[in-house]
This record gives structure tokens, sequence and C-alpha cells, in this order.
């Protein structure tokens, strides 16, 4: 099987996918569902749950390795990623052409569209 060595997807995350991923992790800091708590903040409005973007970013590992099992990830947030912005998530291996899933790691990104800024980086370690 010929397999990407990139995967990319663009989405707009909303306030009410938010909300609902407060509910069902129980993740409910005001820092991602209460817009007046966090108009108060250092951020000036609600940003997403960081938890959110890698759960968006494990369904792109899925794409670029099919069938293969998520060992580790670490990933870091310089930035925040807010609600109704256009962003750029991507997953991909490192020098490598992506047929070979054992072992490897992959880098993980999140941007914005508008800007490039990036919101969350890292690392992914998958084996079969």
């Amino acid at each position: 099987m010929n397999l990407p060595s990139t995967v990319r997807l663009e989405r707009r995350l909303t306030q009410a996918d938010f909300d609902r991923f407060a509910r069902l992790s129980g993740d409910a800091n005001p820092i991602h569902i209460d817009p007046r708590f966090a108009a108060e903040t250092r951020f000036g409005r609600t940003v997403a749950h960081g938890l959110l973007l890698v759960s968006v970013l494990r369904g792109l590992i899925e794409q670029l390795a099919p069938g293969a099992r998520l060992d580790s990830h670490e990933v870091v947030f310089p930035a925040p990623t807010f609600a109704d912005e256009l962003m750029s998530f991507s997953a991909g291996f490192d020098g490598n052409d992506g047929n070979d899933a054992h072992g490897k790691e992959i880098r993980l990104e999140v941007a914005r569209v508008a800007d490039g800024t990036v919101t969350c980086q890292g690392t992914a370690r998958i084996r079969p």
C-alpha cells in the first residue's frame, strides 16, 4: 500500500465544538467555555482545549498510517486557537516516504490559515 507522507485538513472549530468537547471530556475550564470569563483573560476570548486539537490530529495520523497504534505524543501550544478561525491541521513523516509506519515519528502541527501562526506543534510515535 502506498501511503501519503503528509496529510492536511482545514477545519473551523466553533464555540459549540468547544462546549461539546467540554461536556464529553469533563474539562469545563471557563477559558474554553465561558466567553465573559475568557474576555477578562490575556487571550480576550475562549480558546480551544489542547486535547481537542490533538484529537483532530489523531484522525490525521489514522489517515497517514491506517491501523497504526499511537505509542506517545508530545505537543506544545505556542499560541491559542480561537473559535471560528480557519485552522490547518497537518501530520507527516520527516524524511520518509510514509510506506513503513513501524516505530515512526510523525510531526504534528496546527496553524491559523489567515497568518500561519502555529498554535500546536509536536510529534507522535506510532507502531503497527
